[in-house]
């Protein structure tokens, strides 16, 4: 099978397409062809060994040489202890925590991992739904316990978990802010933002505007920044960011949460099958979308890493394993 592979952390340049051995299932898992995948910031971190925690799998070298969270895909074959999958199934799922391998047309896959695919979702809107989607329920839901009426502020929500975080917490009756750049402002719009921040003319921080929620994609400011602009008994939540703002968090966050009544935390992600189905219920009732930005081949992983890390999209960036012939300008 073709497959984009790397041995070592680096740039784009590390990557290469290649043929390899098309895996064999261990009893508990599904061989999936691969017919779309979506990419992701932790792809783009991994490939990079930075932040330093992307290298707690392997210190000096990648753990997995194939990157790619989420897929979706048609089951192949079963290993022997398999329940709930049958050759013939189509499904989804952020194989993160069993191996990764979603940039190559085969992975074997361990079936908690995977959603049976509704038939109303694209193998494409399916690849672009569990990491991002997830990450976003459950920043609002269970760091946030998001509310209905809370002011939310999302920065960084032109992005795959910033998308899905505003139809989540539109959904939830809350008061959307978004902070991003003007170039995705009609998306966010037309997805139901209520006000939009353009972060390289307007500091959110300084507008005197307050907030019940903070829902942190990028992390680049001071914690002191976001504990300014939140509300008494506000919550911030940190999807992503830099190890500065970890460290921030961690080793003064507790300290604000005591003395001021304002909890600072970081959202670990936690694959989970029962939310990725719930987002599947939302998708099939037409009450949440991916929004899917550029489409690229298998062979051209690199450019999308390239196009994500940049922090170009608008949503989500997806791999179209079958289509070679994808060409994006």
């Amino acid at each position: 099978m073709k497959a984009m592979v790397y041995d070592k952390y680096g740039s784009i340049d590390t990557l290469i397409f290649k043929e390899v051995e098309i895996p064999t299932p261990l009893d508990n898992e599904v061989l999936v062809k691969v017919h779309a995948a979506s990419v992701n910031s932790w792809d783009w971190d991994l490939l990079r060994g930075k932040p330093f925690l992307a290298r707690l799998g392997g210190l000096l070298k990648p753990k997995y040489k194939i990157l790619g969270a989420d897929i979706a895909g048609r089951v192949e074959a079963i290993g022997r202890n398999v329940k709930d999958l049958l050759p013939g199934d189509d499904v989804f799922g952020d194989i993160s925590w069993c191996g990764w391998g979603g940039f190559a047309e085969y992975v074997c896959v361990h079936e908690d991992a995977l959603s049976l695919k509704p038939s109303c979702m694209t193998f494409e809107q399916g690849a672009a739904i569990p990491q991002a989607a997830v990450l976003a329920l459950q920043g609002l839901r269970n760091k946030g316990e998001l509310q209905e009426g809370q002011t939310v502020l999302i920065n960084g929500a032109g992005g795959g978990v910033g998308t899905f975080a505003l139809q989540i917490a539109k959904l939830h009756g809350a008061k959307v802010t978004c902070v991003d750049r003007a170039v995705k402002f009609d998306m966010l719009k037309a997805m139901g933002a209520d006000s939009v921040i353009d972060y390289t003319q307007e500091d959110f921080t300084k507008k005197g505007q307050y907030y019940d929620l903070i829902i942190d994609v990028v992390g680049t400011r001071s914690l002191f920044d976001y504990k300014r602009v939140l509300k008494p008994k506000g919550k911030y939540v940190m999807v992503g960011g830099t190890m500065s703002l970890i460290l921030q968090i961690l080793f003064i966050g507790p300290l604000i949460t005591k003395t001021e009544c304002k909890n600072m935390t970081i959202l670990i992600h936690k694959p989970n099958k029962n939310d990725q189905n719930l987002l599947k219920e939302l998708f099939v009732a037409g009450k949440l979308v991916p929004f899917i930005d550029r489409r690229y081949s298998l062979s051209q992983v690199k450019e999308a890493i390239q196009y994500l890390g940049e922090g170009h999209a608008k949503g989500k960036v997806v791999i179209s394993v079958e289509n070679e012939e994808i060409v994006n300008k």
